[in-house]
This record gives structure tokens, C-alpha cells and sequence, in this order.
């Protein structure tokens, strides 16, 4: 899709289609043309509400306000009704700003349009695709602006970066695990890298082994695929800060030796999620080559079950010394991510240490399947996630820790327990058990963010599609954006 700004106005603007947007209702507004068609058509400009007026080359749709939260869905939900349709290569549409000099709906109306025109069909014998080559974008505003073509060129550029790397982690969480497996992370990274001009660093078992990533290789050891960690850097010359990027990548989990019931199967290609955001913020960042060093460590594992498979009972021993007993199999996530985290800290001093995964279903009963929940030691970090996660349109909420769930998770036999022992918190107590392989140096400065809510629903919601939403990639890379903008003493 290729995006042109132009000042000619909108009807000397030749398109196959034109959206139009109608903000809170206002049917009355001068850009609203067709009144009484809409009417006879029972549009009211509800939110996300889409009427297609064929004849007239308009699709209107509704939006509650001005705001990038409203315009982004709403355009997305627009575009979205032209898939699979044909005679609709050229769009054109007006600019809408919340405020004069804010560019910032501009940015998101272009990843509405490029979030919301996506779709998987790869395994489809008949693809369905959006038609759209080309979108016009007039600086024709629905109100008077000050927005110049400079500011509304960033706009775009951002925007299509931040949606173009969302679209690529939905198609890597969205591929099946026999067609996505931990080598072939890897070799998407080396791609990447090798494309953008990253550091790529990938360790085989035998690193790990000598990494003492002992939690790591046992959740490993009963699939045919070997594990594998990344490690992706994007070093720029006099950063403002460091930052460092975990990634749960389970390209599959069966639960182990404790089975996942059948329909809890389903979809679990989806654990890669976390892995999956953190090499999408890294093709972001690169792509925008921010002054802000980024490392990505992605944790590339499949659990499956064998006469090899590590069980309940068993007492593991992580990269920093301290011993897991074992309960539940299933609750391998956690296992991976405590000697990656560590790993990641040894290898990188970091001004933030954010973690991503899609960790626990009790999460999804807390808060819902379109939030994440963040958690940590420090209040200050967990609302700087939650501030840059409502501008990108993501939802989030904290969870708080608190010392009684932590005392659940305690072992009779080892340092701690890898579930605890009640049914409730479930969300909470693996943050804790998390917060255990974070060293003294990043507490303060580390935020985990359980993903597996919003990271796949089967059924459209807002700006996303069925299946792989991309979750944390647009508010990763706008909290990273900020930090950019910081000044330094």
C-alpha cells in the first residue's frame, strides 16, 4: 500500500473510493454528502459502524471522536470491507486531527488502513486480499489545522512502520507450528538482521548448556525441534538509553507431560506471541533507526510430551543458581522466560528490561481477551507502559504484586514452586515467580507484560483480525519512541 500527501483537495482527487469518516454522529457536517441515503440506509455513525455507498464511491464510517483510539479502529473497520473485492486500487480521504498541531490521528488513520487490510491467507486455495495500491491523503481537514506536509509525512512514515511490523509479527504467530518452528525464528532473525543491519546473535544447544540454561533445555528436550535463544541488537551511536526486550517463544505447547485438555490445544501455536512482538519492536526500531540502543532476546522452545519429557516432581536448577520443583508441566513458559531473563541481564545492563508473553489463561478470566496485564517492583515503569499503550490503541491494565500470593508459591523441596498453590492469582503469582530471576540491579527498572489476552482471539475486535493481533508491538514502539524524544544530561 503506498501512501501520498498531497494538498489538492478531495474532489479534484481522482479514486475508486473515498472514506469518509463521520465523527459522534454528526450527520450534519459538510462533509457528509449523502444525507438522505444514509438515512434510507439506517446509518446512524455509531462507532466502527460502515455504510458503502456504492454508486456515490463512499464508504462512510462512524467514529466517536477525533482521537487516535476512535479514528484507528473506524478507518480499519472501513478498508476492512473492501477485502476481497475487486475495482478499488485508488482510496482517498481528508485528514482528521483532535487538535490543530497534533498529527497524531493522521499516524493513526494510516495504521487503521494498513492494520485493518490485512489478511492470512496462506493456507487459503482461494486468497482473499485488499484491493487498495494506493491512498491519497488530502491535508483537507475536517476542521481547520496547522498540520504542514512535513509533520504529516513523519505521520505516515511512523504509522506505516508501526502497522507494517504489527502485520509481520501477526503472520509469524499466526503460521502453524509444523511450518513454525524455533530454527525457523531463527532464520527469520538472521534475515532480518541481515536486512536491516541488526546484530544477530542465535545460541544451539550446546550454548545453552554451557549458559547453564538447564530450566530452558529440560521444557525443550522432549521435541524434535531443538530450542534456541536470539539475540537481536540495534546499537546507534550515542544512545539516549538502553533497553532490553524478552521474548516468550513457545512455537508450541502441548502442555507436556501435564496434557493440555484437547480444545485447550487449539491455538497454541499462538505462545510465540511474546518471541514473535519482540523481533516486530526490533523491525520497527531499525526501520526508524532510533537513537535508543534495543536489544531483542527471544527464548525459542517447543513443549511436547516423549519418553524424554521433563515431569512433575522433578527439581530444575535455572541460570542463576536458584532450584524450580516442578508441579505442572503446562506452566513452561515461566521455566523458559527465567533463564532467558537472565541471560538477557548478563549480557546487557539496561535502563528498562520489558518481558512479553502470553503466560497465563488466568490472566484472559482477570481482565478480558483484548488487555494485558503488567506487572513489576515500580509503579513509575508500569504507567509508562500503560500511557504509551493507550496512545497505540492497546489496552493494559497492572496488576499489583503483593506478599501473599507470593508465599504460594513456596517448595518443601527447592526455592520455589514453578505454579503455586492456590487456583487464584494465577496471573499475579507467575509475575512473582518472573520477579525471582530479576538481579537487584534491574528491579526497579523491569515491567512484565503478560500478553495472552489480546495476542489471539478468533474473532475481529477493533483494528484487528481473527487470530494474531500483534499485541505489544505499537505500544513498545511508541514507549521506545518516547524515551527517544527525552533530552539527556
Amino acid at each position: 500500500m503506498n501512501f501520498n500527501i498531497t494538498t489538492t483537495p478531495l474532489k479534484e482527487i481522482n479514486a475508486d473510493v473515498e472514506i469518509v469518516i463521520v465523527i459522534d454522529k454528526n450527520l450534519k457536517h459538510k462533509t457528509v454528502k449523502e444525507r438522505k441515503l444514509l438515512k434510507k440506509a439506517g446509518f446512524s455513525g455509531a462507532q466502527n459502524e460502515v455504510c458503502h455507498l456504492v454508486g456515490k464511491r463512499r464508504i462512510y464510517i462512524g467514529a466517536d471522536n477525533l482521537k487516535g483510539a476512535a479514528i484507528r479502529p473506524a478507518v480499519a473497520a472501513a478498508i476492512r470491507s473492501l477485502n476481497g473485492k475487486k475495482g478499488y486500487k485508488t482510496l482517498k480521504i481528508a485528514t482528521y486531527v483532535s487538535h490543530p498541531r497534533c498529527s497524531a490521528s493522521i499516524r493513526a488513520m494510516v495504521e487503521g488502513l494498513v492494520l485493518g487490510s490485512y489478511t492470512f491467507t496462506k493456507y487459503k486455495s482461494q486468497k482473499v486480499k485488499n484491493p487498495v495500491k494506493t491512498v491519497e491523503i488530502s491535508l483537507e481537514g475536517y476542521e481547520p489545522h496547522e498540520i504542514t506536509m512535513e509533520t504529516a509525512a513523519r505521520a505516515v512514515h511512523n504509522g506505516e512502520i508501526a502497522a507494517s511490523a504489527t502485520n509481520y509479527t501477526r503472520n509469524i504467530v499466526n503460521t502453524p507450528p509444523d511450518d513454525f518452528y524455533p530454527e525457523s525464528m531463527a532464520k527469520k532473525a538472521k534475515k532480518l538482521a541481515k536486512k536491516l543491519g541488526l546484530g544477530c546473535k542465535v545460541l544451539g544447544v550446546k550454548e545453552l548448556e554451557k549458559e547453564k540454561m538447564h530450566t530452558l533445555l529440560a521444557v525443550a528436550r522432549a521435541s524434535r525441534h531443538e530450542p534456541c535463544v536470539i539475540h537481536l541488537s540495534h546499537k546507534p551511536k550515542n544512545p539516549k538509553k538502553v533497553i532490553t526486550l524478552v521474548g516468550k517463544g513457545l512455537t508450541y505447547d502441548s502442555g507436556g507431560l501435564s496434557l493440555k485438555p484437547g480444545d485447550y490445544m487449539v491455538t497454541m501455536k499462538a505462545d510465540k506471541s511474546g518471541a514473535s512482538a519482540v523481533i516486530g519492536i526490533m523491525k520497527a526500531i531499525a526501520e526508524m533507526n532510533l537513537p535508543i540502543e534495543v536489544h531483542g532476546f527471544l527464548g525459542m522452545v517447543e513443549n511436547m510430551i516423549g519418553g524424554d519429557a521433563y515431569k512433575p516432581d522433578d527439581v530444575l536448577k535455572a541460570k542463576n543458581g536458584k532450584t524450580i520443583e516442578v508441579r505442572n508441566t503446562d506452566a513452561e513458559g515461566r521455566l523458559v522466560l527465567a533463564d532467558v531473563l537472565c541471560y538477557a541481564q548478563q549480557e546487557v545492563k539496561a535502563d528498562y528490561l520489558f518481558d512479553f508473553a502470553t503466560l497465563t489463561g488466568a490472566c484472559v478470566v482477570g481482565v478480558g481477551h483484548y488487555t494485558s496485564g503488567v506487572m513489576g517492583f515500580n509503579d513509575e515503569v508500569k504507567s509508562l507502559v500503560k500511557k504509551q499503550a493507550t496512545i497505540a490503541g492497546e489496552l493494559v491494565t497492572p496488576l499489583d504484586f503483593n506478599d501473599y500470593l507470593k508465599k504460594t508459591l513456596k517448595s518443601e523441596i527447592a526455592d520455589i514452586c514453578n505454579i503455586s498453590n492456590t487456583r487464584y492469582g494465577g496471573a499475579i503469582t507467575a509475575g512473582q515467580f518472573l520477579s525471582e530471576f530479576i538481579d537487584e540491579d534491574h528491579k526497579e527498572k523491569w515491567a512484565h507484560i503478560d500478553i495472552a489476552g489480546p495476542a489471539f482471539v478468533e474473532h475481529i475486535w477493533g483494528e484487528n483480525p481473527s487470530g494474531a493481533s500483534g499485541a505489544g508491538v505499537r505500544m513498545t514502539l511508541r514507549l521506545i519512541e518516547s524515551l527517544s524524544k527525552e533530552n539527556t544530561h
